[in-house]
Order: structure tokens, then C-alpha cells, then sequence
């Protein structure tokens, strides 16, 4: 419970804010909504969308979104991969960028990666990139420069080029998403006003209600920041309770949405708030995770609560099975299984 929403109104309030009993026309417009999928695990970061989008969305099909130029991967903040629409990326970056170097300072420092070398490996991608490379060409190009890309260095520089606004995630070529230059594959770039109130509303759109801790999480700025975007954002969004917000204009809730829904790992609805009591119960907190590998695991959730966990893999994968954290009457059980052979279907189309 928050202040004096009840859960379930709060669950009810943020399944619509996530496009879950609320999905969006397109993949595109999902993404656009959330503003950022969290997707270092790539499969799930397109679920993600896909679970968002009205249909049969197949993988296919998301990947098609990236090839357009609709959607990115990057690292808009936190450190972590997302994925986002291609025109909110530079505004966002010119929020977190500052941040996101700050702490990943330390790191860097036992990498030896200081600003000649980012140098230097912006200049052979820049010479070699042709209008796309995978990750091994990359770290071949900062090879040819005399730059080691082992012990995680090759990962890291692309990081830093990418927050420093010359790489992104693009388009799909096979199994492989190439980076690209950002300022040849981003041809329509949003320019808000005041960013960080940009970054305040479009999170609580698709996240909401949430207040400044929350985004202060989601983010990875401070507290102080994060308080400071409340202010600059508050007359764009509408305060539901001391400190709580939502969309002023939420999207409408589906007929007949769902209430059971298979979630990838990292999931927004999960991960997204300071406080993750009102989605999964304490006790089974640490069987989702994080736990010490830093994963999260995908969960089934009715009416926006956690009851059980499952596991997602690749195309050639096995099917998709629920493990629920207690014995679900049949009716919750056979919808989790329909939601699971939704991600079958996506994952094989």
C-alpha cells in the first residue's frame, strides 16, 4: 500500500499505465509510452513491447521496428540496456549522460579507458562502421587501434560512446543487432523544451502512479534531482494523493483485458519502483530477484501481482512452463498457460 491507495487500485492503475490491460496499436506506440524497456536481455526487452501491443506481435515483427528506425537499444540510463524510440534518446542522454559517466567512474579507472582512449576508439569505429557493425566488429576495430577489449574494456567503450551520443542499437541482421552512428540513423530527434520534466512525465505515462523516489530509481539520478523534475513536471501530470502521480490522459483500459500475463525478466511492472511490495510479496522477492547474479527472473502476474515465475529462451528453446509460487485454481492456471503460448507464439514468429 502507498499512503492511502489501496493495493489493488494501485495495481489496477498501473496495469493500464504499462499497456498491459491497455495495449497499444503498435510495437512503436508501446515503446513510445514506456518511453524505456529495460532489455540487456534481448528477448525479453522485445516481449517486453510485444506484450504491450494489441495481436499476435511476433519477434519478427519487432525486429522489424528496429530496422525501421522506429526503436533503439542503448543505454539511456541506470547503466542498463533499454530499448526506446529513436527520437527520444539525445534528450534523454542529455539527462543522465553526466550521471551515468559519474558512476561508472570508478570502473573505468581499473579499466585504464580515459578520454584518449575513448578518443580513439571513436575514431576507428567512425572509419570502419560502414553503416553498421556487430559487437565482435567492434571489438576487432579497438584491437587494430592497440586497444584490449577483454575484462569487460570493448563492452565499456561502447557504453561510453553510446551515452556520449555516437553509437546505438539498430537495425537486425540475422541473429545480430548492429550499432550504428546515431547522428546517420536518428533522423527525427525530439527536442523538449525541459528535458528532465520530459523524463518525469513520460515516466509516470507509462508507469504510474509513481512518485520521486520511484523515478529517482528508475532514472539513476538522485533524489534531489529527482525532486527537483517533480516540480518542473507537476502541472503535466495529476497528483493522486501527497506525492503520488499519474497520467493526466491515461490510455482507455481493453474490454476484455486480461488479468494473467507472462512478463520477461526485467519487466517495468516489476522492476521499475523503489518499493516492490505491492507487485510480489516479500517472501518471494528474492526468488525473482534480483539476487546475487543480478537477475530478474520473468513472473506471471494476476491482476499486476507476482504468483509464480517462468523462464524464456531462444527460438529453439523448450516450451515455456509456469512455476507457480502456489497451487493456482484451474481457471488462473489455464489463463497463465494461454499467456504462455502467447510468448511461443511471439518467440517463434
Amino acid at each position: 500500500m502507498m499512503g492511502g491507495m489501496n493495493t489493488k487500485r494501485l495495481l489496477a492503475e498501473r496495469l493500464r499505465s504499462h499497456r498491459l490491460t491497455a495495449p497499444a496499436r503498435t510495437v512503436a506506440d508501446a515503446a513510445s509510452h514506456l518511453l524505456a524497456v529495460q532489455s540487456q536481455d534481448f528477448v525479453a526487452g522485445r516481449w517486453a513491447l510485444a506484450a504491450r501491443t494489441r495481436g499476435a506481435v511476433t519477434l519478427s515483427q519487432v525486429d522489424a521496428a528496429f530496422t525501421r528506425g522506429e526503436i533503439v537499444r542503448a543505454w539511456p540510463m541506470r547503466g542498463t540496456l533499454h530499448t526506446l524510440p529513436a527520437r527520444d534518446l539525445g534528450w534523454m542522454l542529455s539527462v543522465t549522460a553526466d550521471r551515468q559517466h559519474l558512476q561508472a567512474a570508478s570502473r573505468h579507472r581499473q579499466l585504464g579507458i580515459d578520454d584518449a582512449i575513448v578518443a580513439t576508439a571513436e575514431r576507428v569505429v567512425r572509419e570502419r562502421i560502414d553503416g553498421g557493425m556487430t559487437r565482435a566488429q567492434a571489438f576487432e576495430a579497438f584491437e587494430s587501434a592497440g586497444i584490449d577489449p577483454r575484462d569487460q574494456r570493448g563492452t565499456h567503450l561502447l557504453f561510453v560512446l553510446t551515452i556520449d551520443g555516437v553509437l546505438c542499437q539498430g537495425p537486425i541482421a540475422g541473429k545480430e543487432q548492429l550499432f550504428v552512428l546515431a547522428e546517420d540513423w536518428i533522423t527525427d530527434a525530439a527536442q523538449p523544451d525541459d528535458p528532465l520534466a520530459e523524463l518525469f512525465v513520460r515516466y509516470i505515462g507509462g508507469h504510474g502512479p509513481a512518485g520521486a523516489a520511484d523515478f529517482a530509481w528508475w532514472t539513476g539520478l538522485t533524489l534531489g534531482t529527482a525532486r527537483d523534475a517533480v516540480e518542473r513536471g507537476r502541472h503535466r501530470v495529476t497528483e493522486i494523493e501527497d506525492g503520488l502521480f499519474v497520467a493526466t490522459d491515461a490510455p482507455r483500459r481493453a474490454p476484455r483485458a486480461a488479468s494473467v500475463h507472462a512478463l520477461p525478466a526485467f519487466d517495468e511492472h516489476y522492476i521499475s519502483y523503489a518499493d516492490r511490495s505491492p507487485v510480489c510479496e516479500p517472501e518471494h522477492a528474492m526468488t525473482v530477484g534480483p539476487g546475487k547474479n543480478g537477475m530478474v527472473r520473468p513472473t506471471i502476474i494476476v491482476d499486476g501481482r507476482v504468483i509464480g515465475t517462468w523462464s524464456h529462451a531462444g527460438a529453439a528453446g523448450p516450451a515455456p512452463e509456469a512455476q507457480f509460487f502456489r497451487h493456482p485454481s484451474d481457471e488462473v492456471a489455464d489463463a497463465a498457460a494461454s499467456a504462455l503460448a502467447r510468448f511461443a507464439a511471439f518467440r517463434a514468429g
